[in-house]
């Protein structure tokens, strides 16, 4: 029995030093994923960016309104709708800056992101983060 321990021993620790490379493992194969907005309803995208927009208080931030309206492209028509009224009073809260109707214009940018908020939520669509 101790003649055989010993050359089995041997192999291994001479396999164990081999200098030779183990050939490299195969390279992950990419996962077949749908696109998020494949899986979603329609709104769907445009209710999460107002919701983000409304918990980052950024509805005021340039930008940050037209990237909601842009998502509500292939939303339903409630969804839609709300978001054209959100661009119509972010524009005129724009074009009121530096004026005495800012305040208000604001508060009504304020106004119709709620209101399109409620349309998410009636829609069955995501609204908070």
């Amino acid at each position: 029995m101790h003649r055989f321990v010993a050359p089995a021993l041997a192999v291994l620790l001479i396999g164990a030093c081999d200098d030779a490379q183990e050939p490299a493992p195969p390279a992950p194969q990419p996962s077949i994923v749908t696109s998020v907005a494949e899986e979603d309803p329609p709104g769907a995208q445009a209710c999460a960016a107002l919701a983000q927009a409304i918990e980052d208080s950024s509805l005021m931030t340039e930008g940050v309104v037209d990237a909601v309206v842009r998502a509500s492209a292939t939303a339903d028509a409630p969804v839609a709708d709300a978001a054209e009224r959100l661009r119509t009073a972010y524009g005129k809260a724009v074009s009121s800056a530096g004026t005495e109707s800012e305040p208000d214009a604001v508060a009504a940018v304020s106004a119709a992101a709620s209101d399109m908020s409620s349309v998410c939520s009636d829609s069955g669509l995501r609204t908070v983060g």
